[in-house]
């Protein structure tokens, strides 16, 4: 059977304020074209579906739309909740979707509705697992944990460690594994050593929440979710397929979806398929207005941040010029002036006479009369209330 892994499409994610449903929406359509291109007949897609736990309705309707598009005429997709997904509100429209071979597993992995009804699809289920056939008659079995959240655990009332927990949630998926059936572990977890980049919140960094390899399944392949960079985990097929699209500045450039042949011989044919479409994110750095200015414009389908190294503040005419250049998401200046400053006792300054001095320490010039007039105007209003 072939099969895609994907993961965190975060649908509904900005970018410091920024809307990019539409280059989820290509992204999305690259991956269909793929999935059409490739012959796939099932696909995983290993949670965080949504970037938060109340969509907006036009991310909602943006996923309804693909995944549709998605499963086709005879593919399968199966879909387990991330941390950042609502697995109650997830899972809802599950009876509706099965009609579209979409399966849905929230918190509570509810079996699988069994049907024939297209050529790849489920003919077994229970409480954690899921096994496909296609149409030459080659099964999958797969073995599915949601992201394991804070109310799964209260709702347990178990004595039981993280890692003795998650253990026994992944026994209870195992139980319905069949001989010689090719077999998958499908999760949304942190495995110990995995790398984090600055889009991921609620990462566990201590150790109290990370998952080592040793205590996943021995499965033939495992389709992980929750890092947003594509990476390898342990001496197995372990994998995290990373987002589709950059979240942060400092993920790789390059992303891709997993594509793998899985048969009674285990894996085979497994590579990585870049996708193309989407911005890039790209951080730059100069130390002048003008070198900044030629820099955006060498980058015109990127989204930038930019630093700059400056010895004076932007003027408000410089900050409005690189204004105008929208790849432009962030700014970051880094003033440092010339010369060295002299101790000297402040005891009785007002707050005009005080906001000069800590300007010019900063920048080493006065600052302009509009600035200052501000800050008095704020200061006052503050003072007053």
């Amino acid at each position: 059977m072939r099969i895609l892994h994907t993961s965190d499409w975060h649908i509904g994610k900005r970018l410091m304020g920024r809307e990019r449903l539409d280059e989820q929406a290509e992204v999305l359509d690259e991956i269909v074209e793929l999935c059409e291109r490739e012959q796939i007949e099932l696909v995983l897609i290993a949670g965080d579906v949504f970037d938060t736990y109340t969509p907006s309705a036009e991310a909602e309707e943006l996923f309804y739309a693909k995944v549709k598009r998605l499963a086709g005429t005879d593919r399968s997709v199966l879909i387990i909740s991330g941390n950042h997904d609502d697995g109650v509100r997830l899972s809802a429209t599950a009876p509706l979707a099965v009609e579209s071979g979409i399966y849905i597993v929230g918190n509570a992995r509810t079996p699988i509705p069994v049907s024939g009804a297209r050529r790849v699809h489920p003919v077994s289920s229970g409480k954690g697992y899921v096994v496909f056939e296609n149409g030459t008659g080659e099964r999958v079995f797969v073995s599915t944990l949601p992201y394991p959240n804070e109310a799964r655990f209260k709702e347990e009332k178990s004595e039981l460690s993280y890692v003795e927990q998650i253990q026994k949630w992944i026994e209870e998926g195992e139980q319905g594994r069949e001989e010689g059936v090719p077999s998958i572990f499908m999760s949304h977890l942190f495995v110990l050593g995995g790398i984090v980049s600055e889009s991921e919140r609620e990462i566990d960094l201590g150790g109290a929440r990370a998952i080592p390899c040793e205590a996943l399944p021995k499965s033939d392949y495992i389709a992980l979710g929750h890092l947003h960079k594509k990476q390898k985990m342990g001496s197995a097929h372990c994998y995290y397929s990373g987002s589709p699209l950059q979240y942060s500045f400092d993920e790789g450039a390059e992303k891709v979806v997993k594509i793998f042949d899985l048969g009674v011989d285990g894996v085979e044919n497994l590579r990585d398929v870049t996708l193309k479409r989407g911005k890039r994110l790209v951080r730059l750095e100069t130390n002048s207005v003008s070198s900044a200015g030629e820099l955006l414009d060498a980058y015109p389908n990127a989204l930038v941040e930019m630093t700059l190294r400056l010895t004076a503040p932007l003027t408000s005419g410089e900050s409005a010029e690189l204004a105008k250049h929208k790849n432009l998401v962030s700014l970051l200046t880094d003033v440092h002036a010339d010369g060295e400053f002299a101790f000297e006792s402040r005891k009785g300054f007002g707050n005009e006479k005080l906001f000069e001095e800590f300007y010019r320490s900063q920048y080493g010039v006065e600052p302009d009369a509009e600035l200052k007039n501000l800050f008095l105007t704020v200061m006052t209003e503050l003072e007053h209330s």
